[in-house]
């Protein structure tokens, strides 16, 4: 087995920014890379809250795509920064097609990782017309089982020294619940101890996001400025379920989309959003392309993980516009 990490498409700058009122009093940001002419794709970021990064720009050939990208509500370079009002899965949903009017495109490719494969799905499921295929990484269907894991029950097993510097900001009597007692702390009256508690929150994130922990990844996660914003809106989405309708209701609504290409990246021992997820939903949407990656974690950027994402949106071009097809070697 190969260990040479692959190479993403070259560092790209936007043809095109946007910033797009989308109603409660909430601005986007959107921005357009690649070729105006390509095959339309639009990239969901995860979190909820974490917002763009310029890598997520290089997982599609820029002459062959015309990638669509946004911060969500609440997130990134959206405003206002941290913003809960008016902040569900619905709404997201909902912007989605705004942007999508907004930019002229009649349907498009949908790509989301972690949280964006929850969004995703979502998205999909409500506008199955308008979407021509699916790459979902890293699958998380917010239902319980997957929340208890990550914050309560499941994870403090293989984490334990991660898991007492996350619970140390929660009084002993209070870590039955995890969950509900950062929740408070993070939107409570009392700043600076929200703000710990956003430091701790960001950490346990970004740890646990890869096999191998990340430097960088744990400094922007705990940065003074980022972290609060963040981690509020992720709690919120977290501790509602994700404002959906059921604990199901993602694996409920498959047979909506159960016609469209798909492909479903998961890395065996991923720490955030664990196979069992990509499993159930596979064994709902036989027609989806299930890739189990053995030795890969949570992170877009681990190699085999990588690999799969670009084998799949190379794929997809030659898929949705076989005219231009690369031919055979």
């Amino acid at each position: 087995m190969t260990t040479t990490p692959p190479e993403l498409y070259p560092p790209i700058e936007p043809y095109a920014t946007h910033r797009i009122a989308v109603g409660d009093g909430h601005e986007l940001y959107a921005e357009e890379v690649g070729s105006p002419d390509g095959i339309p794709a639009v990239f969901l970021h995860g979190g909820p809250g974490g917002g763009l990064v310029p890598g997520a720009r290089r997982f599609f050939d820029p002459e062959r795509y015309r990638l669509v990208l946004f911060d969500q509500r609440g997130s990134g370079q959206s405003t206002p920064l941290g913003e809960l009002a008016g902040n569900t899965t619905g709404h997201l949903v909902a912007d989605i097609e705004v942007l999508r009017r907004h930019l002229g495109i009649e349907s498009w490719l949908v790509f989301g990782g972690s949280w964006g494969t929850t969004l995703g799905l979502a998205y999909a499921q409500a506008h199955p017309t308008l979407v021509t295929g699916l790459i979902l990484r890293g699958i998380f269907l917010m239902r319980r089982s997957e929340r208890d894991w990550f914050y309560q029950h499941g994870l403090k097993h293989l984490q334990p020294e991660e898991w007492e510097r996350f619970t140390a900001p929660i009084p002993p009597a209070e870590r039955h619940d995890v969950l509900g007692a950062y929740h408070r702390r993070l939107h409570g009256p009392d700043d600076e101890e929200a703000r710990r508690c956003a430091a701790a929150w960001g950490r346990w994130e970004a740890v646990n996001s890869s096999l191998r922990s990340d430097p960088d990844l744990i400094a922007h996660l705990t940065e003074d400025e980022r972290a609060l914003p963040m981690a509020r809106i992720l709690s919120h989405y977290v501790l509602h379920g994700g404002f959906l309708d059921s604990e199901t209701q993602l694996l409920d609504g498959v047979d909506r989309i159960r016609h469209l290409p798909a492909v479903l990246i998961q890395g065996r021992y991923d720490l955030c959003c664990p196979p069992f997820s990509a499993y159930d939903l596979a064994r709902r949407w036989p027609e989806a392309d299930l890739h189990m990656v053995p030795d890969a974690g949570h992170s877009a950027l681990e190699p085999g993980i990588t690999r799969a994402l670009l084998a799949a949106t190379d794929r997809f071009a030659d898929l949705l516009d076989p005219a231009d097809a690369t031919p055979a070697a």
